[in-house]
């Protein structure tokens, strides 16, 4: 019961915090907004140049969909893990970190859950109300929501795993501003969330599939639209699947690779 007070204190904090700054939310919701409208008509572009109403079986409706609905995934699951742990380590404050009663990796995740909490009802909902507003209902309402939490909370989970196996560089590098947009740019790119993976050559579509990038975003979504065979219970299972062993997986070579890093730990000036 301890540690369940410790860990919704920290959830608590968070969402406090991440209250205080709700014109930083609002600017968010706005740039937002400018990039779906560039989304809009850079797609609505290559459909019309396309000369057809379907690419790669999805229609311009499914295509605006799919990236409305993951603008909104990545609001809510985006982290500054790396950039955070960089300037601890530039600063000296990584020790007081490390000196906390609680795992430095726990600590970490459960500081970002109040965020979590927020975006959720700030962000997504709203996106998920106005698509179905929008759209008459297109997506689909059902068991499939449920399978959708679940299978967001499985992402949040890689994701966080992802940012915990490039912020350790920082603890060679002290600087990992390079690293971490590279990072940003194959996350983004091989998650389906600026491009949907039906678009990519059927060779890198086929190497995508069984990599943990997909498992942040194209599978939520893909179960959350019941596109691909989700809405069948072998399909469902196997994507579940899929991210529950990428769970596993980077846990462990993010507790592996965090373990041997914080070693290498040095601190500058006073």
């Amino acid at each position: 019961m301890k540690n369940v007070k410790k860990l919704t204190a920290l959830t608590r904090a968070g969402i406090m915090e991440s209250l205080q700054f709700r014109l930083g939310t609002a600017v968010t919701l706005f740039a937002n907004l400018i990039y779906l409208a560039l989304v809009y008509f850079l797609w609505k572009a290559i459909y019309e140049s396309a000369g057809t109403d379907t690419v790669n079986g999805m229609t311009f409706y499914d295509t605006m969909i799919y990236l409305i609905l993951a603008t909104a995934v990545f609001n809510l699951l985006e982290m500054f893990i790396v950039w955070d742990m960089s300037r601890a380590i530039q600063s000296g404050e990584i020790i007081m970190h490390l000196l906390k009663p609680m795992k430095y990796r726990l600590y970490t995740f459960w500081s970002y859950s109040g965020s979590y909490v927020v975006s959720f009802f700030l962000t997504f909902i709203p996106t998920f109300l106005v698509v179905m507003l929008v759209t008459h209902g297109a997506v689909p309402v059902g068991m499939n929501l449920i399978y959708f939490a679940l299978s967001l909370i499985l992402a949040l989970v890689i994701n966080f795993n992802i940012e915990m196996l490039v912020a350790p560089v920082c603890l060679y590098t002290e600087s990992t501003w390079g690293i971490n947009i590279v990072k940003e740019t194959v996350v983004l790119l091989l998650s389906g969330a600026s491009i949907p993976l039906a678009f990519f050559p059927e060779g890198l579509r086929r190497a995508v599939d069984y990599m943990p990038f997909r498992a942040v975003y194209d599978i939520p979504l893909t179960i959350l639209l019941k596109k691909n065979g989700s809405d069948t219970p072998e399909g469902l299972l196997s994507l579940l699947g899929l991210q529950l062993i990428w769970c596993i997986v980077l846990t462990l070579a993010g507790n592996l690779f965090w373990n041997y890093a914080v070693k290498r730990i040095t601190v500058n000036g006073g």
